[in-house]
């Protein structure tokens, strides 16, 4: 089992420690640095930033939201970050959600899958640089033609060479036939929620993308990069406690009214009625009863909490589930160097 550190993004203020917890994952051995953007920070320039700091972990965003760029865009800074960190870049990429997508990027939502392969489509042309990108697709179309085009849009190759032509993508996917995608076009897998009860599940909906014809990858050469609550801790109540706000957050709030693909996760979990509850106190302005709401065994399903064996017993049955790295979202170095010595 390999580890990872999610920086995520940031919240009111950027944070003030992250240079101190790259530099911990760095020592302790850490496989992967991961940042992640929602509406206010971006992904690739915090990983830029503190990727100068590394010489050996790999730099991965989780996730770029697709209608933040361009899929050339999203090939540029990629190819870029690519360079500078000497073929250490990994791209994870993900739809988002319709009040994100239509409410802050002002671009539609539909067809979510389609649009997801099109654009990766676009993106491994950029980096291949065989011919100079075309793409035919009604998302993407390369280049742009008809009414409100001026005709003089021109095919045109990367002016840089890529250091690879084949950069990893992953894909942040919690739906079945998202998962799937990933399993048949991707190098890996970003689950934000992830439950090792319901591996059989994921394991089917991996299975189908894996059997689709022109499928990328194998099962033995396919990554799972879970992110997860991991805390060596006696007490934990507490840890739980501390969770269980942002988890509200996604519940609840992280969505339209109608389409919250994070709630879906949890009530394909079982947890339907709890998710209900939640979205109701959150948009009633009441995140104390929200979070309140939330019972242990609903954290526990997706977080590995316990003392020091406890820990490492969990990781291991995760580790059987499929994940082939655990994801670790801390802002405490120590607990880093803890969890390098499982």
């Amino acid at each position: 089992m390999k580890f990872g550190l999610q920086l995520g993004y940031w919240d009111a203020q950027p944070p003030t420690n992250h240079a101190q917890l790259v530099a911990a994952a760095e020592d302790a051995g850490f496989d992967t640095v991961f940042t992640a953007e929602a509406w206010g920070s971006d992904a690739f320039t915090p990983l830029a930033w503190w990727g100068r700091r590394t010489h050996r972990m790999r730099l991965g965003v989780s996730v770029a939201q697709l209608s933040a760029r361009t899929p050339t865009a999203c090939a540029m800074a990629s190819l870029t970050l690519d360079h500078l960190s000497g073929g250490r870049h990994i791209l994870g990429l993900g739809v988002s959600g319709p009040q994100v997508v239509e409410g802050w990027y002002g671009q539609r939502f539909p067809k979510p899958l389609a649009r997801t392969r099109e654009y990766i489509d676009i993106v491994r042309q950029v980096w291949a640089r065989q011919e100079p990108v075309t793409h035919s697709g009604p998302h993407y179309p390369l280049p742009l033609t008809g009414q409100g085009s001026t005709g003089a849009g021109t095919p045109l190759k990367s002016i840089t060479h890529p250091l690879r032509t084949d950069i990893p993508i992953m894909l942040g996917a919690e739906g079945p036939k998202n998962v799937a995608l990933a399993a048949e076009i991707c190098d890996g897998w970003l689950p934000i929620f992830y439950t090792p009860r319901m591996a059989e599940t994921y394991n089917a909906w991996l299975d189908e993308g894996f059997a689709r014809p022109g499928a990328r990858r194998r099962r033995e050469d396919f990554e799972i990069c879970a992110t997860a609550n991991v805390v060596i801790t006696d007490d934990r109540a507490a840890a739980y406690a501390a969770m269980k706000p942002r988890l509200a957050l996604y519940l609840g709030g992280m969505g339209a009214r109608d389409t919250n693909f994070h709630a879906d996760v949890y009530r394909r979990m079982g947890y339907g009625e709890v998710v209900d509850e939640v979205t109701a106190l959150l948009r009633s302005k009441d995140k104390h009863q929200a979070a309140q709401a939330i019972p242990d065994e609903l954290v526990e399903d997706s977080a590995i909490v316990g003392n020091h064996d406890q820990v490492r017993e969990q990781i291991k049955v995760w580790q059987a589930a499929g994940v082939t790295t655990m994801v670790i979202s801390t802002r405490n170095p120590e607990h880093i160097h803890q969890l390098s010595n499982l």
